[in-house]
């Protein structure tokens, strides 16, 4: 075949195809609301006619004999028909395939989980298979993660209600009792008063400060902090509240761990551990607190004697409003208006501690130990990233 002569078929077969695609995609259009296997087989329906016409005008501007144009022009005929059935069939798979990926779509949508999905025949279809599975593990969690956030914050609702009312009722009744004459004690109720005040003061101070870190909007002023230093303090500040309990400082080597952090809101995270550890550590009873590095990150661990926590609540102890099981029932502690117990008893302090951890970038955890447990507080060490919200 010459070159002109190819150029004329090239052309011819060009013109043909353009015909017939424009009548494809028009056809594509009407039927865009049908099924798959309908619009696959338009496709291969338009790419067969186009071969066919193009193959009869060729064999036309050729001028073969009649008989070879219509053997040619059969054979071509019943090719594409025998391959529009041979597509139909492979269709119906893929749009079997199709139904079942869109089945399982229907129930992860109605909050059921889709542990499998049937087997697909085609690469890209298994793929999604093995997506929507492991998206519907992911809504799973999520709907858990949101029932348990939601029973939490019902709780925490409960007891902050429980919770306020319980020293205003105490604070009415006395100030009755002052107003009307009765108190045979004033001072005993002024000061009783005042503890309830600061109390009440303390509670609205970890709503506070929880809803700064639940909103995101808690800022930190980030400096270089020795943790033995906000440690020692932290202690020092304590001492009037810990009772009879024994505090220990322990360090590596007397070392001091560097970390970036904001040294207000770290210490009060130290400090919301150690008045955990005091309220549930028996009189008598030492209470440790240590700095180190562990795997390259700075731990304070705090260590108490307080009976330890059920297993079943190991995972729940830093939710907001979550209380300890009898094991770990606060002990009475003998308070003054000068120096409060630091925590508001609401169940807030660890909870505000994971949100500090979490806004250094580091992590708080909680563990079992022979006779109590050890909460370590991880942070970045000094030259590490550390405080995404400074």
């Amino acid at each position: 075949m010459t070159g002109p002569e190819l150029m004329h078929v090239a052309g011819l077969a060009l013109v043909i195809t353009l015909i017939v695609g424009g009548a494809a995609v028009l056809l594509l259009i009407i039927l865009r609301r049908a099924s798959l296997i309908v619009q696959v087989l338009v496709l291969v329906f338009a790419a067969i006619v186009g071969v066919i016409l193009s193959i009869v005008g060729a064999s036309w501007q050729m001028y073969i004999s009649a008989h070879d144009l219509t053997v040619a022009v059969n054979a071509a005929v019943i090719s594409g028909l025998v391959s529009l059935v041979l597509v139909a069939g492979l269709g119906a798979v893929v749009v079997r395939n199709a139904k079942s990926l869109s089945l399982a779509a229907r129930r992860i949508g109605e909050g059921e989980r889709v542990d499998a999905v049937g087997p697909q025949s085609v690469g890209e279809l298994t793929a999604l298979a093995g997506e929507l599975v492991a998206m519907s593990a992911k809504l799973e969690e999520s709907r858990e993660r949101e029932h348990r956030i939601e029973e939490s914050r019902r709780e925490l609702v409960a007891w902050i209600a429980h919770d306020l009312r319980t020293p205003l009722a105490g604070i009415m009744s006395m100030a009755e009792a002052l107003e009307d004459e009765l108190a045979a004690d004033p001072q005993r109720y002024h000061r009783q008063m005042r503890e309830q005040v600061s109390r009440l003061s303390a509670m609205v101070d970890d709503l506070f400060e929880l809803s700064k870190i639940d909103s995101g909007s808690l800022r930190l002023s980030l400096e270089e902090v020795s943790l033995y230093d906000v440690i020692s303090d932290t202690v020092a500040d304590l001492r009037p509240i810990s009772g009879a309990r024994e505090i220990r400082i322990e360090s590596e080597s007397g070392a001091s761990v560097i970390v970036r952090a904001d040294p207000r809101e770290l210490s009060r995270a130290v400090s919301n551990l150690l008045v955990n550890a005091i309220q549930h550590t028996p009189e008598g009873s030492p209470i440790t607190v240590a700095a180190s590095v562990t795997d390259g990150r700075a731990c304070v661990a705090v260590i108490d004697m307080g009976g330890g926590i059920d297993e079943a609540d190991l995972a729940r102890v830093f939710d907001p409003g979550w209380r300890g099981a009898t094991a770990r029932t606060p002990q009475p502690q003998e308070t003054s208006a000068t120096y409060p117990m630091r925590s508001s008893g609401a169940g807030l302090g660890l909870a505000i501690v994971r949100g500090i951890a979490a806004a250094h970038e580091g992590e708080v955890t909680v563990r079992n130990v022979p006779g109590g447990c050890r909460f370590d507080l991880i942070l970045p060490r000094a030259g590490e990233s550390a405080g995404s919200f400074a």
